[in-house]
């Protein structure tokens, strides 16, 4: 059985056996990548609210890692929102973007149900980071924005 170690290399995009001649295949309908936990609120107004409303980590005290989640923080998020979160990242010390408010602003209201879903979607002008970071990175940067929070209510 030479075709054990000898294997046939096909290349992604040449002709195939399958029945639409192409090597590169989508993924079967519905199918979920390993370790993926879809998120089941919707990206809207409502969504926002009902995340605000309903959504908790699904860390307990032990599994928070506030090092790690400032790890993550400093690296997609602090050029926007400062390492301290009082909204002043160097994006906006240099003008590039404008208008991101402090964590402690009484206006923002944040908790970790809207935090998670922020960092989701995206809202107003920030984009999503779904691609960037898994659901337990997300949950450890809601932990360490929570944090920030709290450090400047002080």
């Amino acid at each position: 059985m030479p075709n054990m170690y000898e294997s046939a290399g096909y290349e992604t995009y040449g002709e195939a056996a399958f029945p639409n001649g192409v090597e590169a295949q989508v993924p079967a309908e519905g199918s979920i990548p390993r370790g993926f936990v879809p998120f089941d609120i919707e990206n809207s107004t409502a969504g926002y609210e009902l995340a605000k409303a309903t959504l908790k980590s699904p860390l307990d005290s032990t599994q928070v890692d506030l090092e790690r989640g400032k790890e993550i923080y400093n690296i997609y998020c602090g050029i926007c929102h400062g390492n301290k979160g009082k909204g002043q990242g160097n994006l906006v010390k240099r003008e590039k973007i404008l208008g991101i408010p402090s964590y402690d602003d009484a206006g923002r209201a944040i908790n970790e149900g809207s935090i998670y879903h922020t960092i989701y979607y995206g809202k107003n002008a920030m984009g999503s980071y779904a691609n960037q970071l898994n659901e337990e990175e997300r949950w450890q940067v809601v932990s360490y924005v929570l944090k920030l929070k709290a450090d400047l209510e002080k």
